[in-house]
C-alpha cells in the first residue's frame, strides 16, 4: 500500500533507568538470518521492506545485490507473496526459525501453527533456494563486509537496552522465567518491528524483539531514542499477549469484530487487517502504558501515549488501561493475566455497545471550496485546496496518502495547515493543466478533539486543457 504522510509529528519523551536484578538480558546483535531475509524480500519488492531510511546501509544493499534480483529465489519468493499475502512479521518468522545453516529448528512447534502463511510446500522450496542463493550471491563476505557498520549500529542502540526492566514483564503477566530475552536489530526492517516467541519442546521459550531503524543523524547512522524504547517495550509484550487471544477467540469473537468494524479504516492502515490483530495490539499499547505508569514517568508522557493511541483507532485504550489496573490490585485472586482474561471478555462486551455511540462523533468532510469532489474541470490556476468538516478537528498533523492512482496522481502540495478553528484544512498545491488528480485523508491524523478518526475520504478531481 503505497501512501504519503504529509506531516509527522513527533512527540519527544524523556524516560528513566531500572536495574535488572533477576534476569539477565543479552545485548541486542545485528542477526545474519533476519538481514538475509528482508534483504531477499527487498529484491522481490515487498515494500514494507524496500524503506531506505537507513541509506547509507541499504545504498550498500542495492550495490552488492542488483545484479541477483532475477534470481530463482527472488522469482519464487515473488509469486508466493503474491499467492500468500507473505510480508511483515512473516518474513520474521521465517527468520527466526531458520538455524544457522539455513534449515528450520528442531524441537520447536511447527512454522506454519506461527504463521499460516507458510506451509509445506512453500517453506521446503523457499529454505532449498535460499540455500542456494546464500551461496550464490556471496552473502557471507556481504555480511563480513558490513561488520563496521553493523558494531556501531549495536553501539547506538546499548542505551535503550540498558533501560528495559524485564522483571516487570515476569511479575505483571504472573509468569515464571523460562524465557530468553533476544533484541535483534534489524537494519533492513526499514521502521517496522516484530514482537515474536519460539516455544521449544523442552519448556523453554525464545522472545524475539526486532526493531527496525527509522532515523538516522547527520552522518547517516542510526538515532534510537525513546520512540525506539516504547518499541521495544511493545515488541516483548505481544510474546506474553499473543497466545491469549488465540485461547480465547471464540469469546472475543463477536465483541471483536463488532468494534473492528467501527475502526477498520484507522486499523487496515496500519496493517491490522483482522480483528484478533486488533484485540492483540489494544493490549500491547495498554500494557505499554502500565509499564510507563508502574516506572513513575511523568504524567504528560502518559496523558501522550494514550492520546496518540485514541488517534490510532484504539479509543476504548483508558478503559482498557483501568482493567489492567483493577487486575494489578486483584493479584491475591487474579495472580496471572491469564486467569483475568473472563473480566476483559465481559468489558469487550460493554466497549463494543458504547463504540456505536461514538458513530455520531465522528468527523466528516462536508465539501471543498474551490471545487466539487469528482469534478473534471478544475481550473490549473487554483493554489488552494480547502477541505472542510462538520466539526473542528484536533489539530495534531496531517494524514494524507496517495490513492490507487499512485504517485503521478498526487498534487505537488507546497503547504498545508488548519483555518476556521480547526475546522477546515487548507493544502497548498501547484496543477498542471489536463491532469487527473487523486489523494485520500485517513483518519490516522485527522481526528476530533476526541480522538476520533474521520473514515478515509477519496478526493479525485481533473484539471482543464486551458
Amino acid at each position: 500500500m503505497n501512501r504519503i504522510i504529509v506531516i509527522v509529528i513527533l512527540v519527544a519523551l524523556n524516560f528513566q533507568a531500572y536495574a535488572q536484578e533477576k534476569i539477565i538480558l543479552e545485548k541486542p546483535t545485528i542477526d545474519k538470518k533476519t538481514e538475509l531475509l528482508s534483504i531477499v524480500f527487498r529484491l522481490a519488492g515487498r515494500q514494507e521492506y524496500t524503506s531506505k531510511q537507513f541509506k547509507l546501509y541499504t545504498d550498500r544493499v542495492e550495490q552488492h545485490f542488483e545484479q541477483h534480483k532475477n534470481h530463482e529465489l527472488i522469482q519464487f519468493t515473488k509469486s508466493i507473496m503474491n499467492e500468500r499475502g507473505l510480508g511483515y512479521d512473516a518474513v520474521a518468522w521465517m527468520s527466526v526459525y531458520l538455524d544457522e545453516h539455513l534449515n528450520i529448528s528442531a524441537n520447536v512447534k511447527p512454522l506454519t501453527e506461527a504463521d499460516s502463511r507458510w506451509n509445506k510446500e512453500n517453506i521446503e522450496k523457499f529454505v532449498s533456494l535460499l540455500q542456494k542463493f546464500y551461496k550464490d550471491v556471496e552473502f557471507e563476505k556481504f555480511f563480513s563486509d558490513n561488520a563496521d557498520l553493523y558494531t556501531e549500529t549495536v553501539n547506538r542502540f546499548i542505551p535503550i537496552y540498558e533501560q528495559i526492566d524485564l522483571n516487570w514483564y515476569l511479575n505483571f503477566y504472573g509468569k515464571d522465567p523460562n524465557e530468553a530475552f533476544l533484541i535483534i536489530i534489524g537494519v533492513g526492517n526499514g521502521s517496522n518491528n516484530y514482537g515474536l516467541s519460539l516455544d521449544y519442546s523442552n519448556g523453554d521459550k525464545k522472545i524475539y524483539a526486532i526493531v527496525g531503524v527509522w532515523k538516522t543523524d547527520d552522518t547517516g547512522m542510526p538515532v534510537f531514542d525513546i520512540s525506539s524504547f516504547l518499541s521495544l517495550l511493545h515488541e516483548f509484550n505481544h510474546s506474553f499477549i499473543n497466545y491469549l487471544t488465540e485461547k480465547n477467540k471464540d469469546e472475543f469473537r463477536e465483541n471483536g469484530e463488532k468494534i473492528f468494524s467501527f475502526v477498520k479504516n484507522q486499523m487496515t492502515n496500519q496493517a491490522y487487517i483482522r480483528w484478533e490483530t486488533m484485540l492483540n495490539e489494544a493490549l500491547v499499547r495498554a500494557s505499554v502504558i502500565k509499564y510507563v505508569k508502574d516506572h513513575k514517568f511523568e504524567h504528560s508522557i502518559i496523558s501522550e501515549l494514550i492520546k496518540r493511541e485514541k488517534e490510532n483507532g484504539f479509543l476504548w485504550i483508558e478503559e482498557l488501561v483501568e482493567e489492567l489496573e483493577n487486575y494489578d490490585r486483584q493479584r491475591d485472586k487474579y495472580p496471572t493475566l491469564e486467569s483475568y482474561m473472563p473480566r476483559l471478555i465481559e468489558a469487550y462486551k460493554i466497549w463494543s455497545e458504547k463504540i456505536q455511540s461514538i458513530e455520531d462523533k465522528r468527523p466528516e468532510v462536508i465539501s471543498i471550496s474551490e471545487f466539487t469532489n469528482g469534478s473534471m474541470s478544475v481550473s490549473p490556476d487554483i493554489k488552494t485546496i480547502t477541505i472542510n468538516f462538520d466539526m473542528p478537528l484536533s489539530g495534531n498533523g496531517y494524514s494524507v496518502y496517495l490513492g490507487t492512482k499512485g504517485q503521478n496522481a498526487f498534487p505537488k502540495v507546497e503547504g498545508i495547515n488548519y483555518a476556521n478553528n480547526n475546522q477546515s484544512v487548507i493544502m497548498r498545491v501547484s496543477l498542471e493543466k489536463d491532469k487527473e488528480y487523486q489523494f485520500v485523508l485517513v483518519g490516522k491524523n485527522f481526528t476530533s478533539v476526541d480522538g476520533i478518526g474521520i473514515k478515509d475520504y477519496e478526493v479525485n478531481f481533473k484539471t482543464d486543457k486551458q
